[in-house]
């Protein structure tokens, strides 16, 4: 089959960054007063989530000094729902993986899967705390805030979803998840995060928001009341720096990695399309739109994790053989999704899965299909292209050809050479 030639193309992203991630965390968080609050031998829990945040560990670590100088004692808890394979050890693991460990950070690391009911919302949702968490004099959530890769509305990943998923281990997850198929994800966020705030500890929060380039753009204290108004502003923040594909349609998509340090969906269904919210609630237009996807292989920190795989058309033997497939069914199942653990359509090399997927494009003949290929959802600013894309008027970003043309190689095994 006959391959159209390649050619690399630079993205060019709006890039505001944090110069010096730790003092911006202690220069965001003075504001709030928080000896006030926070008095010399309180502990302080602060949240760490199962997500390739940048500059995680400096955070967590500049956030821990801080309340040090308040005389607190902080301690990390590992808020991640189903991650880790559920289990407490699995959790601890996961973070150490991210360089969150507690030589780095600097505070012990408090891991367990044991919660406590902490109340009921108005609407009879039952709210979960993490008992480490729970026992704490002051709870600070630490998260990232940006679009969620399944849901769609004013609030959706931040700080009220790393209360009410991360907070609410395993329990809360599964609660959550199946609640979450009934209800609008707005309205349950809100409320579980509402009776929270009434009923546990929490002291203050710390929003971040990072720019296309995996980067640090933004850190926001926040205290309590003001929760919801502040993510909101800064998901409007986060949507407008989020990373886009250069086309907005392509015959195939070519992933290098999946993984959920990448994404908790393995790649991210903003960038990518595919996007189960949007669709129900009829929000299709400018949503990415590619014919098929193709993941080649899993990230070393998803640990065998490949949720999201169901959302490809192709993948290869080798990355079916790199599976945990136990946990990325827990991590499927607890979501209320088992599709996204589905296999799709898989061979031993990538020359085997270009044949089968460039022979089902439609009219158009092989070397004449608008392919993208790119290493994962986070890593954009360069991406390859084939010479067809570059006719296309469905652009979504400004970018710039980088070398010229050049034909698709396979190594001797007859695999793609990454990005």
């Amino acid at each position: 089959m006959s391959l159209p030639a390649f050619v690399r193309v630079r993205q060019h992203f709006e890039r505001p960054a944090v110069a010096d991630v730790g003092v911006a965390v202690a220069a965001t968080l003075e504001p709030l007063d928080l000896a006030r609050r926070v008095r010399p031998g309180h502990t302080v829990a602060l949240t760490a989530g199962s997500r390739g945040i940048a500059n995680i560990p400096i955070i967590l670590r500049a956030t821990a000094d801080y309340l040090k100088r308040l005389g607190a004692k902080p301690f990390l808890v590992p808020a991640m729902g189903s991650h880790g394979g559920a289990t407490a050890e699995g959790q601890r693991r996961l973070l150490e993986s991210y360089g969150i460990t507690e030589q780095f950070v600097g505070v012990p690391i408090r891991a367990s899967m044991e919660v406590v009911q902490v109340g009921s919302t108005a609407e009879g949702f039952p709210v979960f705390l993490d008992r480490h968490a729970a026992d704490a004099d002051h709870i600070g959530v630490v998260a990232r805030v940006k679009p969620h890769t399944g849901f769609h509305g004013p609030v959706e990943s931040g700080l009220l979803k790393m209360m009410m998923i991360g907070l609410g281990k395993h329990t809360g997850a599964l609660a959550y998840h199946r609640i979450l198929l009934e209800n609008p994800y707005d309205q349950v966020v809100r409320s579980v995060g509402r009776v929270l705030q009434a009923s546990a500890p929490i002291a203050f929060g710390l929003g971040v928001v990072e720019n296309a380039y995996d980067e640090t753009a933004q850190v926001q204290g926040v205290l309590p009341q003001d929760f919801e108004a502040a993510e909101e502003k800064l998901l409007t923040l986060a949507r407008r720096l989020l990373a886009k594909l250069p086309l907005r349609q392509a015959d195939l998509l070519i992933v290098d990695e999946i993984g959920k340090d990448v994404s908790g969906s393995g790649m991210d269904t903003n960038i990518v399309g595919r996007k189960r919210a949007f669709r129900q609630q009829g929000l299709t237009e400018g949503l990415p739109s590619m014919r098929m996807i193709f993941v080649r292989g899993l990230t070393a920190k998803t640990h065998g994790n490949a949720t999201g795989i169901g959302l490809a058309d192709f993948t290869t033997k080798r990355l079916v053989r790199a599976m945990d497939y136990r946990a990325t069914v827990i991590n499927a199942l607890t979501a209320g999704y088992p599709e996204v653990a589905a296999l799709p359509v898989h061979f031993e090399t990538d020359r085997e899965v270009l044949d089968a997927a460039l022979a089902i494009i439609g009219t158009r003949q092989a070397s004449e299909a608008r392919i993208m290929h790119i290493r994962n959802t986070l890593r954009l600013e360069d991406v390859e292209v084939s010479e067809p894309c570059l006719a296309e008027s469905s652009r979504q970003t400004e970018f710039e050809v980088v070398g010229r043309g050049a034909p698709v190689v396979f190594d001797a095994a007859g695999n793609l050479r990454p990005l």
